[in-house]
């Protein structure tokens, strides 16, 4: 398995990745799903976002950072799923999502594929995801970027975009923030005309044409574009040795 900085693997980039979806956040709860956000969330605590909280997704918040899989050795509190919109009210979260389909403006869908009264494929349902986007920031983990995942329009919304957002009236755009969405080709804001997807960083040894392959709508690409960052030694160290010594993120993301 890889060793040094110079080898560090797309799942481990695409963790650090992850990690800095919570750069500059603090005192608010960070709700990852999946292995990667999840690792990228729990490296974020152990280093540049110490105040960030974690929760074992039921009703406690963690006192430490537990490995993948492994136990949380103490509690630093009670959070039961009926305050937990209390804390979606106030802003107070920042969502990792996954999804089956996202578009250009960040609509997103992981409720069902096809026509929603008689679907090709039944998915998750629609859960909260709209009351997410619209009141706290919310960002978006795609394990595999391809025309079926980035498509022109979402067959289903579920997470709300910009511009459902925006029709929609005050009450739904004034907290709306869509972050980013992170890949295992690359991370993405809605920077872009209109605020529509752009390419914010491709990971290292990803070119642009496989990129624009595996994407069903126009792209804004910017006329520089900067690599993903790697992981420094402290945060391989860790994602290594202290969250993920399964190496359960390589079954995420291929190498």
């Amino acid at each position: 398995m890889p060793e040094t900085l110079s080898t560090a693997t797309r799942a481990e980039i695409a963790v650090a990745a992850c990690s800095d979806l919570f750069r500059g956040q603090h005192d608010i709860l960070a709700s990852p799903a999946g292995i990667i956000p999840t690792l990228g969330a729990r490296l974020a605590a152990l280093t540049h976002a110490p105040s960030l909280m974690l929760s074992d997704g039921e009703s406690t918040i963690y006192g430490d950072v537990p490995a993948l899989g492994g136990v949380s050795e103490f509690s630093a509190g009670y959070l039961p799923y009926r305050e937990l919109f209390e804390l979606i009210a106030a802003g107070k979260r920042h969502v990792v999502m996954g999804g089956a389909q996202i578009d250009r403006e960040g609509n997103h869908n992981f409720s069902a594929i096809g026509d929603h009264f008689q679907p090709h494929r039944q998915l998750l349902g629609s859960r909260a995801a709209a009351t997410n986007t619209i009141n706290h920031a919310t960002s978006y983990w795609i394990a595999r970027q391809s025309t079926r995942s980035f498509v022109r329009d979402v067959d289903f919304v579920t997470g709300v975009g910009a511009n459902r957002a925006k029709a929609a009236g005050p009450g739904a755009a004034r907290f709306h923030h869509v972050h980013r969405v992170v890949t295992n080709l690359g991370v993405y804001d809605f920077s872009g005309p209109g605020g529509t997807m752009a390419l914010l960083s491709l990971h290292p040894g990803v070119p642009l044409d496989e990129v624009l392959d595996a994407t069903g709508f126009e792209l804004h690409v910017p006329e520089t574009i900067p690599a993903t960052r790697l992981p420094d030694e402290q945060e391989l160290r860790l994602i290594r040795e202290v969250l993920d010594p399964a190496y359960r993120r390589e079954q995420e993301v291929s190498p």
